[in-house]
């Protein structure tokens, strides 16, 4: 069954509404994992080590924005679907209606080497006994949650 013109416009305004008022966001992020090895990033916005990610965008699903911003962060793409992991309140951020889809990827082709940038300071695989001392809490509760079967936690 199809929305009439103005059913569909009536639909729109009434969920561009809710948006204004709830002004939840939608962010993702990817544990690319090779082995025993996982991708992070660090940003030059914030501090710390952490999995590649951002926001969704308009008509863009969970996964199809995962995959873009593993692109535009890393230079890797995945090859395969990429699960997803969990999905997390993000309490960490200026604001409390933040939310974090977790895909975890571990078919990947390299398309470009990564190349420092103005959002993106470094990014590298790291072990995961070798972490970078300077890895985000909730980077590091993910890791635990995926590697080692730790509890899965509400809260980024």
């Amino acid at each position: 069954m199809q929305l009439t013109p103005w059913q569909r416009l009536r639909t729109r305004i009434y969920l561009f509404g809710v948006a204004v008022r709830r002004r939840m966001t939608l962010g993702v992020r990817v544990a690319m994992i090779d082995g025993d090895r996982v991708f992070l990033i660090r940003q030059t916005y914030s501090p710390g080590w952490q999995l590649p990610g951002g926001g969704v965008e308009p008509a863009e699903t969970a996964e199809t924005a995962a995959a873009r911003e593993m692109l535009e962060e890393t230079g890797y793409r995945p090859t395969a679907p990429m699960p997803l992991f969990g999905f997390y309140h993000n309490v960490n951020v200026a604001t409390n209606r933040d939310h974090v889809a977790l895909y975890v990827c571990s078919e990947v082709e390299m398309v470009r080497p990564f190349k420092r940038n103005g959002e993106i300071a470094e990014a590298g695989w790291f072990t995961i006994t070798g972490l970078p001392d300077e890895t985000t809490p909730g980077t590091q509760r993910r890791i635990d949650e995926i590697f080692h079967g730790a509890p899965l936690s509400a809260n980024w």
